[in-house]
């Protein structure tokens, strides 16, 4: 072995595979040295040599001989790397699907060109909250999509993957860089580069997701750039790095901790610098790398332009508390996007990560740690240590910060990839520190390479097994106890991408045919044109021949279905490909549905219509013995009435509409049928619906609705109950109530007999008022409400002819709520205290006088007036109140009223108190000046008082 480091230390020609001590190839590995004398043995450059034209000038090293070109093999592998893997890039991408969000992604780029060509006077994104994401990833795909003359969105989708994929390389040609400059060894460049690209989920989402892979390359390009500009110490260097910065910070608003901890750097140079010229340099650089971060992210963010400080406060605001909220399936329990535990991100990491890679990163981060500690002195003084002090920060501090503040994260920890970064670089150097701790251990050291060789090639092939769905690796740490039992743990293929393995499984299964599909319209359209002339979408009054099922299809058929993703790996989709005609199902599916009929029209139909309804074991079966022929395709829904968190189906996509579970209909012969099955702990109300598919939304009536009640009394039965306590709404409005549910909930009830479709098409305002602004959502800080906007389909129905909704109501105390129709109808509420601290007022009352006994019996104290009435009906209190307080001194009045000589208070009873054990109480607070006299009761405008008192309260 002496003898070969010698030989290679006299062989290097570049002076850049020398180290610290001279000889980087002489503190190579012994696998390293093996594969190196193995080349020398059998001189590639004589096999490479006929295979290129001489002269090659853009490889002139290789003029030299075998020699030179294993100098530049070895100087430039990363760079090879990165070429064969853009190489098997290119080749891939075509079997990639398409994401919901890649066409979101493309109308807020379409929306910005817009507003930059002066096309539009705002940037208008579907989503208010859209606006602030940054474009400088998304503009250029989309000139570039129309600079090649592109309209064929199949052609646009292969050319987003390939560009998106084509920065993910790049990010992971300057890993390398980086690595090596940290470590100032080539293999373990090379191993944080291969970390950095086989990582099977980042890897996967590199093609499809334009958002979170493109940060964290742009993310390790800034990184790069930091160590650069500490290290050459230039003016140029740190603009550099500011352009950089920005670049970053327009991708995500996260890219200011790299500003904070380059001027935080900076500042531990100025401290420890001499005053003078250093310490001039140090201020001049800091201050013109600030400069060009903030320029940069203000020229390449068009939303910026017009308000700069409500775009910083809105990407802030955006980060920690999303305004869109799902529910994602996490330990087995289903939780919303804004409620997931402190450990959600380390939990996904362990269990999304090599095994292999976990081990590297964690001894990593220990070297580190320890190697601060032997000199924390030096620590800050080190530019090298510094920054590896720094990559921990990055990579510890971010998830901590989102685990306390309970940021809003979607799915697995996409939102947080760019901590794959620093994690890359602290595992290469944990694989150097491993590596000279075995350094007289030969075969030690021999046995650890191999096992990394290992480990690298069992995550290629996993990775090649998987394809295209490498973003659903799952390691050993999952839950694989069955072969099931990870679905019923973790969110799987959630962004739906083996939808275009399952459509080209129909064409090469039906070869020649052409078929009617009903699957998302993004699917579709990234076909090639000659597969989008064989299946057609069910629109325009088709029956469809398939139905593509995924899990975001709340409701699902308890039946065989054709599973079209086949390889069956503990990871695989749950995407399914249903036959909607017998003739198309497999006898099993056949035998299935032929059975839940059998079952079903056993007992007897809980609903009889053209469709009769069945309920067996929570599933619910909807029959028609003589279905005719043709017609649209028909949609059944059961929805969970009212829908509450506690009802909340899996998949769905907001919290304020939790949507049905639903399924279509399957022809047998004669018989048509749909089936769903709803879990076992739904509980109370049930919306069944009939619709066709070619009448849906908001505007459109289902075909019937009913309401069905599992056991005890209904919805229904308590808003005829609290109709008999409340004066009557007008003619056109809904009668609105305010109730709680049996777990004491907070709700809002909607009722209208007669129900028009006018009234169940319009949308329904409703603003809720906190007692304490601080309690709004963190999107709403700087209104005075929070808007829950809706229409009657999101939080309710029509059964039977009757508009009924229920909604959920925050748990903060609420000051008022104000809803309606647009000029339709409008009603306040003021919801009301506690029952308990009414009873304590009431209890207080008890010690002293009343000041006047009337319909109300008064009481003065504390500087507040009390209402009380012992026996006492909701329409008691219906009726406005008036209150006139006559001061000892007019002055103290506002001039406006001075004239009048007394202060109006006007007021709804339910705003200062409420009802309890049959009494209603209210305590409305009186100024603080001297009051002379007091006259207050009852009055309906346009019909005068109802009753009127006086209280006389002067010295």
């Amino acid at each position: 072995m002496p003898r070969l480091r010698r030989h290679w230390c006299g062989t290097v020609r570049d002076s850049r595979l020398r180290g610290n001590d001279g000889c980087d190839i002489c503190r190579c590995p012994v696998i390293y040295a093996i594969a190196l004398n193995t080349a020398a043995a059998i001189p590639p450059y004589a096999i490479i040599r006929p295979m290129l034209p001489p002269p090659l000038a853009i490889l002139p090293q290789l003029s030299g001989g075998y020699r030179a070109a294993l100098d530049f093999l070895i100087v430039r592998s990363g760079l090879l790397i990165c070429a064969l893997f853009l190489l098997a890039g290119l080749v891939a991408a075509g079997d990639y699907g398409i994401t919901f969000d890649e066409t979101l992604q493309r109308r807020i780029a379409q929306a910005n060109l817009r507003y930059l060509l002066g096309q539009a006077d705002r940037i208008d994104t579907d989503l208010y909250a859209d606006r602030v994401y940054g474009v400088v990833f998304e503009l250029p795909l989309l000139l570039a999509e129309r600079a090649l003359g592109l309209e064929d969105y199949h052609y646009v989708h292969r050319l987003r993957l390939t560009l998106s994929h084509l920065f993910f390389i790049v990010g992971g040609y300057f890993c390398w860089r980086l690595a090596y400059r940290l470590s100032g060894n080539r293999l373990l460049a090379i191993l944080a580069l291969l970390l950095y690209l086989l990582h099977p989920r980042i890897y996967g989402q590199s093609f499809i997701n334009s958002k979170d892979p493109v940060f964290l390359s742009m993310f390790v390009l800034a990184l790069y750039l930091l160590e650069r500009a500490f290290r050459k110490d230039t003016v140029g260097a740190f603009v550099l790095l500011g352009v950089a910065v920005g670049l970053l910070t327009n991708l995500r608003i996260m890219g200011v901790m790299l500003l904070a901890a380059a001027l935080a750097m900076r500042g531990l140079d100025g401290f420890y610098a001499k005053p003078g010229p250093e310490r001039k340099q140090i201020l001049r650089t800091a201050g013109l790398f600030t400069l060009a971060a903030g320029l940069t992210l203000y020229a390449v963010t068009p939303y910026a332009w017009t308000n700069p400080i409500d775009y910083l406060t809105a990407s802030l605001s955006q980060t920690v508390d999303r305004p869109t909220i799902i529910p994602q399936l996490f330990q087995g329990q289903w939780l919303l996007s804004n409620e997931l535990p402190p450990h959600y991100t380390a939990v996904w990491f362990g269990i999304s990560t090599p095994p292999l890679f976990l081990i590297l990163g964690f001894i990593g981060m220990a070297a580190v740690v320890v190697g601060g500690r032997r000199r924390p002195g030096a620590v800050f003084r080190n530019n090298r240590r510094r920054f590896r002090l720094l990559l921990l920060a990055c990579l510890l501090l971010p998830p901590l910060a989102a685990g306390l503040l309970g940021s809003t994260q979607y799915q697995d920890w996409r939102h947080l990839y760019f901590l794959y970064a620093p994690f890359c670089l602290l595992a290469a150097i944990g694989g150097g520190w491993l590596l000279a701790a075995l350094y007289r251990r030969r075969i030690w050291r021999a046995g650890v390479c191999g096992l990394a060789g290992l480990g690298l090639g069992l995550v290629m092939l996993q990775m090649a097994q998987i394809h295209p769905l490498q973003y659903v690796y799952f390691n050993f740490l999952g839950d694989r106890t069955t072969p099931e039992r990870l679905r019923t743990q973790y969110d799987l293929d959630y962004l739906e991408l083996a939808a275009r393995e399952g459509l080209e499984y129909l064409l090469q299964s039906h070869p020649g045919e052409t078929l009617v599909v009903r699957a998302r319209q993004r699917h579709l359209k990234i076909l090639p044109a000659a597969a989008r002339q064989r299946l057609l979408p069910a629109t325009g009054g088709r029956n469809a021949d398939y139905d593509l099922v995924y899990p975001g299809d709340a409701g699902q058929a308890d039946v065989a279905f054709n599973s079209i993703y086949r390889r069956r790996l503990y990871n695989s989709t749950l995407l399914t490909l249903r036959p909607l005609d017998a003739a198309r199902m497999t006898p099993e599916a056949l035998a299935a549905y032929q059975e839940i009929y059998r079952q079903a029209v056993a007992g007897e139909p809980i609903i009889r219509a053209d469709y009769n309804v069945y309920l067996d074991s929570r599933r619910f079966t909807f029959v028609r013995e003589n279905c005719p022929p043709g017609g649209r395709d028909e949609w059944f829904g059961v929805k969970p009435f009212p829908m509450e968190p506690q009802t909340l189906p899996p998949y769905s996509q907001q919290a304020v509409f939790y949507a049905p579970y639903y399924n279509h209909r399957v022809r047998l012969g004669a018989v048509c049928l749909a089936v769903i099955q709803l879990p076992a702990d739904i509980q109370g109300d049930l919306i069944l619906t009939r619709r066709n598919l070619g009448n849906f939304g908001p505007a459109a009536l289902p075909l019937w609705e009913e309401l069905y009640t599992f056991a005890g009394p209904g919805l229904r039965e308590r808003i005829d109950q609290l109709r008999q306590k409340q004066p009557p709404a007008p003619p056109d409005a809904f009668a609105v109530f305010l109730d709680r549910d049996a777990a004491g909930r907070s709700r809002l009830l909607y009722a209208k007999r007669n129900c028009t479709q006018s009234d169940f098409a319009a949308r329904i305002t409703l603003h809720i008022a906190p007692a304490d602004l601080a309690d709004l959502p963190s999107h709403r800080r700087g209104h005075t409400f929070e808007n829950r906007n809706f229409f009657l389909d999101y939080y309710g129905g029509r059964p039977g002819g009757e508009c009924i909704a229920a909604v959920p109501l925050p748990e903060y105390p609420i000051a008022e709520i104000r809803t309606g129709q647009g000029n339709r109808w409008q009603v306040n509420l003021y919801p009301p205290d506690d029952p308990v601290p009414l009873r304590a007022a009431y209890a207080a009352l008890s010690s002293i006088q009343p000041a006047v006994r009337a319909v109300f019996t008064l009481y003065r104290r504390d500087n507040q007036l009390t209402y009380l009435r012992e026996t006492c009906k909701a329409g008691d209190t219906a009726a406005g109140f008036f209150l006139h307080i006559t001061p000892e001194d007019v002055s103290d009045l506002p001039a406006e009223r001075q004239s009048a000589g007394f202060a109006n208070r006007d007021f709804v009873f339910d705003r200062w108190g409420g009802h309890f054990d049959g009494k209603c109480l209210a305590a409305v607070p009186l100024p603080e000046y001297p009051i002379k006299a007091i006259r207050t009761g009852q009055h309906i405008p346009g019909q005068g008082e109802l009753w009127a008192a006086e209280v006389r309260v002067g010295r």
